[in-house]
């Protein structure tokens, strides 16, 4: 395989990798609102109490679509390493996500139901930066490349390229 079709490859598995986890990302973000605003309006939660809530809730149900349907082929070897680096990132998530919104609220002011909102959800862009990379780096790693087996199927294919099919009636 070329240098240019192997980061073609490379590129469109990153594409698709970015695409599911933006699916399972935007589902979780409608879980992560749902439920703030949700346990905002029902009880007399302070806004920061209630977005950690919401997004406690939100983390395992990404949890469960990350690992089932984002990164269902990378190693599944070590489930409960996996699932401690998760939470372990998770949180790190979870403390950029809200220390944004405690500053918005407790050092500007900004409490609005519209502005705390609209800074749950500039936290959770920012956050989402942090978890997109510490997931696929260290959470969902990719299964190791085997250089023999993937060298020998290049090399088959481009074999079955160059000679000329001959059939036989």
């Amino acid at each position: 395989m070329t240098e240019r079709g192997s980061l073609r490859v490379r590129l469109d598995r990153l594409g698709r990798e970015v695409a599911k986890f933006g699916a399972v990302g935007a589902v979780g973000t409608l879980v992560n609102f749902g439920v703030f605003n949700l346990v905002r309006h029902v009880t007399d939660l302070h806004v920061v109490r209630a977005s950690v809530i919401a997004t406690v809730v939100a983390i395992a149900f990404n949890y469960v679509g990350f690992r089932y349907f984002t990164y269902k082929d990378r190693d599944k070897s070590g489930r409960t390493k996996e699932l401690t680096l998760f939470l372990l990132f998770s949180g790190v998530g979870l403390v950029i996500e809200n220390g944004v919104l405690y500053a918005a609220t407790y050092w500007f002011g900004w409490d609005s139901r519209l502005q705390s909102n609209f800074f749950k959800f500039l936290g959770m862009g920012i956050a989402t930066l942090f978890r997109f990379w510490s997931y696929r780096s260290w959470v969902f790693k990719a299964l190791p490349v085997r250089e023999t087996t993937v060298g020998h199927a290049e090399s088959f294919l481009e074999e079955t390229e160059t000679k000329p099919v001959v059939r036989r009636p």
